[in-house]
């Protein structure tokens, strides 16, 4: 099978011919139909994060081994099967959820796999999307898709929408509520779309690119700032009266965004920082409490809200922006692409 590989970080990814795998007990092999291009991807590509200070915090460190395929985003049909896999039946289109944990530890017992203190996520850890065929570990880990769900858009499901899902969850807004969406690349137009169908909230966009501010306010925003034209802070307290929001999810979370979100906020309000372009940020301590602000840390889903997620999309509740569409031998074009801004909604490959 052919695989767009990183086999080392900064260098183009490299097309290379892997043996077919036979998998066993309950691991199922997946043709690949599509694979979504993530951000994560990009710091999986270059070899690691911003950290403070400048500090440069390298994927090794976090136990990621190359040559790698990358991509966790994946939607395909069920190839072969161990002895050991009930309920599936070869050529099953399926979606796979790539957030896997060792399974013993306080996370995964609580259902909670995507916070597992020893990930085995696909893509990441493990040979993922980037590839003809991936190999799931267990069948558990499958979800069926309806024949006439877009391949394409049921991918995205298994990480932008995901990782949107759970961020609005994360920011317990009510009807009525005023929420900021930072950054209005696939997973905050992803982000619109849930917040406006599960919670009522108001909500203002904020973006540096008019063209993403207009696909936000196609997918349901109300308001949008250009913060690259005017004062972000200065904009938000105009719209909602001086209060500030209520709160806000970072889908950039650099130092200036953050900086940005903890001026926005009201009372009693909430900043979901979701976003891994890194930094720092320096906290006025007196505020936290005297204000009762909120800081969370908001990553991918579990397994339960991944099919809550189908369910949504299934009865087109939500659904996918996929602008951009790349082949295997492409994947370096896909992941420069998406450094450089230039995909608006969520690109995938098509092995």
């Amino acid at each position: 099978m052919k695989a767009a590989r990183i086999v080392q970080p900064k260098q183009p990814l490299e097309l290379e011919e892997l043996k077919l795998q036979k998998p066993h007990g309950s691991q199922v092999f997946v043709k690949v139909q599509a694979a979504g291009v993530c951000h994560s991807d990009i710091h999986l590509w270059e070899g690691g994060y911003e950290g403070p200070g400048g500090q440069f915090l390298k994927t090794t460190d976090r136990g990621v081994k190359y040559p790698l395929t990358p991509g966790h985003e994946i939607a395909g049909i069920v190839d072969s099967m161990g002895e050991q896999v009930e309920g599936f039946a070869k050529n099953q289109r399926v979606l796979v959820y790539p957030w896997i944990g060792e399974g013993v530890c306080p996370a995964c017992r609580a259902g909670e796999e995507n916070l597992c203190d020893k990930p085995r996520s696909i893509g990441v850890y493990t040979d993922g999307g980037y590839s003809e065929y991936v190999l799931v570990p267990s069948f558990k880990y499958l979800i069926k898709l309806d024949e006439e769900m877009d391949v394409n858009a049921s991918a995205t499901l298994s990480c932008s929408a995901l990782t949107a899902y759970g961020a609005v969850k994360n920011t317990s807004i009510k009807p009525n509520d005023n929420v900021v969406v930072v950054g209005a690349g696939g997973l905050g137009l992803m982000a619109i779309q849930l917040a406006k169908a599960t919670t009522g909230a108001r909500i203002i966009v904020m973006d540096i690119d008019d063209n993403k501010l207009q696909a936000a306010k196609s997918n349901g925003a109300d308001l949008t700032i250009n913060s690259k034209k005017e004062d972000p802070v200065k904009a938000v307290m105009e719209l909602t009266d001086g209060m500030g929001a209520d709160a806000v999810i970072d889908f950039v979370n650099a130092s200036k965004t953050a900086e940005t979100d903890m001026q926005i906020l009201r009372k009693r309000g909430r900043v979901v920082l979701v976003g891994l372009f890194g930094g720092a940020l320096q906290l006025n301590l007196v505020s936290m409490p005297t204000r009762a602000y909120r800081l969370v840390g908001s990553y991918t889903g579990t397994l339960t809200e991944m099919v809550e997620l189908v369910s949504l999309a299934r009865r087109g509740v939500i659904k996918p922006v996929i602008s951009d569409k790349f082949k295997l031998d492409q994947a370096t074009e896909a992941l420069t692409k998406l450094k450089a801004g230039k995909i608006i909604g969520r690109g995938v490959i098509n092995p």
